[in-house]
């Protein structure tokens, strides 16, 4: 409860004081107190690159947090200070670790001053081949769905024309049924009319032969009337004169 009171008392005033990385990871190290809803703000983004640093390993925000109130050689005096202070009281005591742990941090120092560069290079090389490798995939991602938005227009336009489509292909078929109707028609028509020609035909045949044939037989009746005194008198031309 108290640690909750004093980061809400530090946080407004406090934080706005300090250096930006130093209030970033205070706002981090505060962020776990706080759980309700009024609390859950966006956090500042972290830097891409690390601070500035003196003498290795101490941050140059911890200089600027003293400056104002120790000046320019109150870091270091704090530093002298404190050193002195834990070797006459014997909190720290030199034996032979402490000569081993300068050993240490001196090849430490001396590694990374000679091949600082060319791991941070190999590194920052290795950084590169995966994000050129993720921006890849991300680029041939967006293609792919770019071209399936695309494809999808395109879908929609065809589908927005499908019913142009259908009209024209019900305007064919009612032509085509039209035009085996009239052609079923023309059909039926010259069937008719060959059946009815025929029929005529047969019926001017018909009265033609019953014609001849009422000739012929008038004719030979006539000619059985006519007696051989008729025929010798010549009077049976005349019959035939009446009847032509």
């Amino acid at each position: 409860m108290l640690a909750r009171l004093a980061l809400r008392g530090l946080a407004p005033a406090a934080l706005r004081s300090l250096a930006p990385a130093l209030s970033a990871g205070v706002v981090h190290i505060s962020r776990p107190f706080h759980t309700n809803q009024q609390h859950l703000a966006p956090l500042p983004p972290l830097p891409e690159t690390g601070g500035k640093v003196r003498h290795g390993i101490i941050p140059e925000e911890f200089f600027q947090f003293l400056y104002p109130k120790t000046g320019v050689t109150g870091p270091y005096m704090l530093g002298t200070g404190l050193l002195l202070y834990l070797l006459s009281k014997e909190i720290y005591v030199i034996n032979h670790e402490t000569i081993a742990g300068m050993c240490i941090v001196g090849i430490i120092i001396y590694g990374v001053k000679k091949y600082g560069g060319n791991v941070a290079a190999f590194a920052d090389k290795l950084i590169e081949e995966q994000i050129a490798a993720a921006t890849a995939v991300k680029d041939n991602m967006i293609n792919s769905l770019e071209k399936a938005i695309e494809d999808e227009k395109k879908e929609q336009w065809r589908v927005d024309g499908h019913h142009y489509l259908f009209d024209a292909k019900r305007s064919n078929v009612a032509m085509l049924l039209e035009a085996n109707y009239r052609e079923r028609l023309l059909t039926v028509f010259t069937e008719v009319k060959k059946r009815l020609d025929y029929q005529v035909a047969v019926q001017h045949l018909m009265r033609q032969k019953e014609q001849d044939h009422m000739i012929s037989w008038v004719e030979q009746n006539v000619r059985r009337s006519i007696t051989a005194q008729q025929v010798q008198t010549g009077s049976w031309r005349l019959i035939d004169i009446k009847l032509s």
